[in-house]
C-alpha cells in the first residue's frame, strides 16, 4: 500500500473506530470486533484498530488471540502508552501465575510511563495501578507500595489503587496500617469484594471468628466466583492427607525426615512471618523452620534445634476449590517445604513446578 493508498484508507476507516471507541464504552464488544476487523481490511496495519481488536477479543475471552493482536499492534507502534498498558494488563491479570509473563508486563508500565506527558496523568495512574499488581503477585510488595503511593498522589481517590496498597500492606505483615486502608476502601466503596475479603482475613488472625465469617460471606456474596466455600476437612481427615503425602516421597527424601517434625497449624503465626525479610506472605501455605540439609554446622547452637516442617490448615482450605485439589495441594506444600529442607530455594522450587 503505497501513501495515497494509506491516507485513502486511513480516512475511511476513522468513522469504523469512532463507533468502535463508542460501541467499547457501552460494552458492545462483538460490535467492537466487527468493526475493528472491517477497519483492519482496509488497512492491515492500523495500530489502533489492531487494538480494539484485542481489547474486544480479550472482553470476549479470548486472551491467546488478544495477546495475538496486542503484540503485532505493540511492534506497529511500540512507544503507544495505551498499547501497551493493554498488553501489559492482559500479560499480568489474565494467564494467573506465570511468573515471566508478569514480569513482562510490569516491564510494559515501566516503558508505557515513561511515554507520558504531564497531561496524561490518568493513564499514568492505570499503568502505577497495574505495575503495583504485578509487583504484589510477585512479591515485591515494598516497591508495589512505593508505585501504589505514587499513583494515589496523583489521584487521591483512587479506590483501586487504594484497596492494591491494603494488600501490599498486608503481604507486608503491616497488619494495623492494611486494616485501616482496607475500611477506607469500604467506606467509599461499600460492595468492594476483595476489600471485605482481606478484612475478614485480619479479623480471622486477630481470633475475631464471628466478624471474620461475616466479611467473608459478604466477599463472597459480592464475587461468588472469586471466593468460593473454603474446603473443610475435619483434624483427622487433614492429618490423615499429610501423612499419606508424606508417605509419597521418594526413598531419597525420606531419609532426611527421620528428625523432622511434621505439624499442622491453624494459621502462621507473626514469629513465623516476620523471621524473613521481607516477610513472609500470611496466606503461605506451609513453612520450614531450620537450617537446610548440607548446610548445617556442628558449631552453631542453633542446628541443635530439631527441623520442623508446620502446614497451616485455613490457608490450605481456601486455596483449594475442592477436596480432591485441598488433597493434592497438602501433597504439592509437603514437596515444596521438604524442597528447602534438602537445600532448595524458590526458584529451583518454580522451576520443579512446586511454588
Amino acid at each position: 500500500m503505497d501513501r495515497s493508498e494509506r491516507v485513502d484508507a486511513d480516512g475511511r476507516i476513522a468513522p469504523l473506530l469512532e463507533r468502535a471507541a463508542e460501541e467499547f464504552e457501552q460494552g458492545h464488544f462483538d460490535q467492537v470486533l466487527s468493526l475493528a476487523q472491517q477497519a483492519l481490511e482496509e488497512h492491515p496495519g492500523n495500530a489502533e484498530a489492531l487494538h480494539y481488536r484485542a481489547a474486544s477479543q480479550l472482553e470476549l475471552g479470548d486472551a491467546e488471540a488478544a495477546e495475538a493482536s496486542y503484540r503485532k499492534a505493540s511492534k506497529l507502534s511500540p512507544e503507544d502508552p495505551e498499547i501497551l498498558l493493554g498488553l501489559a494488563d492482559l500479560l499480568i491479570c489474565h494467564p494467573g501465575e506465570d511468573r515471566s509473563m508478569v514480569e513482562e508486563g510490569i516491564a510494559l508500565c515501566a516503558r508505557g510511563r515513561k511515554r507520558l506527558g504531564k497531561e496524561d496523568g490518568e493513564l499514568c495512574v492505570e499503568l502505577l495501578l497495574l505495575e503495583g499488581i504485578g509487583l504484589n503477585q510477585l512479591g515485591q510488595c515494598e516497591l508495589a507500595l512505593a508505585r501504589l503511593d505514587e499513583a494515589l498522589r496523583i489521584d487521591p481517590g483512587s479506590v483501586d489503587a487504594a484497596l492494591e496498597r491494603g494488600i501490599a500492606l498486608f503481604e507486608l505483615c503491616r497488619f494495623d496500617a492494611a486494616e485501616r486502608e482496607l475500611k477506607k476502601v469500604v467506606s467509599v466503596a461499600a460492595d468492594e469484594p476483595w476489600a471485605h475479603h482481606y478484612l475478614g482475613l485480619l479479623a480471622e488472625r486477630r481470633g475475631e471468628l464471628r466478624e471474620a465469617k461475616r466479611r467473608f460471606s459478604r466477599g463472597r456474596r459480592l464475587a461468588p466466583e472469586e471466593f468460593p466455600p473454603p474446603v473443610e476437612l475435619s483434624d483427622a481427615e487433614f492429618d490423615a492427607a499429610v501423612e499419606a503425602a508424606v508417605a509419597r516421597l521418594p526413598a531419597h527424601v525420606m531419609k532426611h525426615l527421620e528428625n523432622v517434625n511434621i505439624s499442622v497449624e491453624a494459621l502462621p503465626s507473626e514469629e513465623d512471618l516476620l523471621a524473613s525479610r521481607p516477610p513472609l506472605s500470611p496466606c503461605i501455605l506451609g513453612v520450614f523452620r531450620g537450617t537446610p540439609v548440607g548446610e548445617r554446622s556442628v558449631s552453631s547452637a542453633f542446628d541443635h534445634f530439631p527441623a520442623a516442617i508446620v502446614l497451616y490448615q485455613r490457608n490450605l482450605e481456601r486455596f483449594a476449590g475442592t477436596k480432591e485439589e485441598l488433597i493434592e495441594q497438602i501433597g504439592i506444600t509437603v514437596m515444596h517445604e521438604v524442597g528447602h529442607l534438602i537445600g532448595l530455594d524458590e526458584e529451583d522450587l518454580w522451576e520443579r513446578g512446586l511454588e
